[in-house]
């Protein structure tokens, strides 16, 4: 990988134009040369607060430019950036910030209020230094001197904690390099085919690691320019794909079950040329319908916190299949590993294990979980997969996901593509629960389509018999209005187990 820049504060530096766009936000319109006068602004009105070398800075916000000047004046002054949910509790705040180990808050005053917390009350909660991001910050930044300094030394120097979703015990911090996140933002130009007139739209949270990389430090690396909305509302989405020169639309399943809609009702959207897909596995139905009813190229990736996230992309120009998740990214390795990380052949189901310039430097403060994820040099990713000829990509499950009844083993997956091609199914979730005759059994949860009449169980029992062997049929099948989902779309099974398994216990 060739680059000119070795600290992510300076990306946009990648590829500079002066007056070119680089954010718009509602009526707002940011230049290369307006990120670049704010990302020094913020560097020294954050060096002017105290923050400096090593120090780590939550910073807790919605999508917003700020976002952006924030994120680039911490990492200039070599300091660790923390992105989190805004949408956390104050608990979940407080193990965050003691085991990140922080020293600052960077908090918008919104979310304070909606708290009922005040800056003294908050600090004294955390035992941090608390920077509220308001009106009078903006201000203060304003007339922050505009020395232009870089503290950082080595790219391999650590700018970001991004802590995983935490679907099992507490969160761990996956501590991403300059070099790392810069690495995967040339990755991701080079494999999704990227120019410079692209607009991308950013509606996915900017602190979740997808929107982090392929919404922020891909478009600043390029040198495109980036649309924010500060959330995913179908009509504010819509309008803006409609009134603006939008060309990539970055998103997860759920929003294009939106679009989609969108489409059946005559909506186009002619300005995109592709969308791109992550976050969880995009089901082959709302691939196909995109396809056919969007006329969009849609290209499904995988990612992980752990690598920056992307490792794999369909090629936009080249060959995309179905229910796969495409071919790795350049300079990234990879194998389909067995029990002992073994090599499995074409076909096999093994842990997909990755290896590249974008895969974290470790677990901060956890040397186990670290050496575990790590071992023998390779990221294990936990992800069940198998390889084709041509090397495309498969998952197969979650491995801590798979369902094991009687001995047999059911990747829910599988279960949940059977059920999309149900017609009057519109979202579907597959778990497995403890069973004491056959060890487990199969549970599946499903959203009917509005208008639909309730099917009865029987009916979608006997439509599973045509594409599933008889033990990975559900042996109970729960019919919802919605799924429990995260702020990224991507939904929350371990909800599900628990409210299932209570029901049975009390049974």
């Amino acid at each position: 990988m060739e680059s000119r820049i070795s600290s992510v504060g300076q990306i946009y530096k990648n590829n500079y134009t002066a007056d070119k766009p680089a954010v718009l936000f509602k009526d707002e319109i940011y230049t290369y040369a307006d990120i670049d006068d704010k990302a020094i602004a913020y560097a020294n009105y954050l060096r002017g607060k105290g923050v400096k070398k090593g120090d780590k800075v939550i910073l807790n916000t919605g999508n917003s430019p700020e976002f952006f000047f924030v994120y680039l004046g911490t990492v200039r002054n070599a300091a660790v950036i923390v992105p989190i949910n805004p949408m956390l509790t104050l608990q979940e705040i407080k193990f965050i910030a003691s085991d990140s180990d922080a020293k600052f808050i960077v908090i918008h005053e919104g979310l304070m209020q909606k708290a009922g917390l005040t800056e003294a009350s908050l600090g004294e909660a955390l035992g941090l230094t608390v920077i509220p991001l308001g009106v009078a910050m903006i201000e203060e930044v304003e007339k922050a001197p505009r020395e232009d300094f870089d503290l950082v030394e080595d790219p391999n120097e650590i700018s970001t904690f991004l802590y995983t979703s935490g679907t099992t015990g507490h969160p761990k911090a996956a501590m991403l390099s300059h070099g790392n996140l810069i690495a995967n933002a040339w990755q991701c130009n080079v494999a999704l085919e990227t120019e410079v007139d692209d607009v991308i739209m950013c509606v996915l949270p900017m602190f979740h690691v997808f929107a982090f990389t392929t919404c922020i430090l891909l478009p600043l690396f390029k040198g495109a320019t980036t649309d924010i909305i500060e959330a995913f509302q179908p009509k504010v989405v819509i309008s803006e794909l409609l009134t603006k020169q939008l060309t990539i639309f970055m998103g997860v399943p759920a929003m294009y079950m939106v679009l989609i809609e969108a489409g059946k009702n005559d909506i186009k959207f002619p300005k995109l040329r592709k969308a791109v897909c992550g976050g969880s596995a995009l089901p082959v139905e709302i691939y196909r319908q995109v396809k056919e009813i969007l006329g969009l190229p849609i290209i499904e990736g995988y990612g992980l916190t752990e690598a920056s996230p992307a490792t794999m992309f369909n090629p936009p120009s080249g060959v995309q299949k179905a229910g796969s998740i495409g071919q790795k990214l350049p300079e990234i390795e990879f194998r389909i590993g067995g029990e002992n990380d073994e090599d499995l052949p074409v076909g096999a189901v093994g842990e997909l294990l990755l290896r590249g310039p974008n895969i974290m430097q470790g677990y901060y403060n956890n040397p186990e979980e670290t050496a575990e994820t790590l071992r023998n040099g390779w990221l294990h990713t936990g992800d069940l997969a198998q390889k084709d000829e041509e090397d495309y990509i498969y998952i197969v499950d979650r491995k801590k996901d798979m369902v094991i009844v009687s001995g047999l083993n059911v990747y829910p997956r599988e279960v949940e593509e059977a059920l999309y091609k149900h017609p009057q199914i519109k979202d579907v979730a597959v778990i497995g629960v403890s069973d004491k005759l056959r060890g487990e059994i199969v549970v599946a949860y499903i959203v009917l389509k509005e208008g639909e009449e309730q099917p009865h169980h029987k009916e979608i029992l006997r439509w599973l018999k045509e594409y599933l062997a008889v033990y990975k049929i559900p042996r109970r099948i729960e019919i919802v209005d919605d799924l429990p989902r995260n702020s990224t779309g991507k939904i929350m099974k371990r909800i599900l187990k628990e409210q299932v398994e209570a029901e049975l216990a009390g049974e």
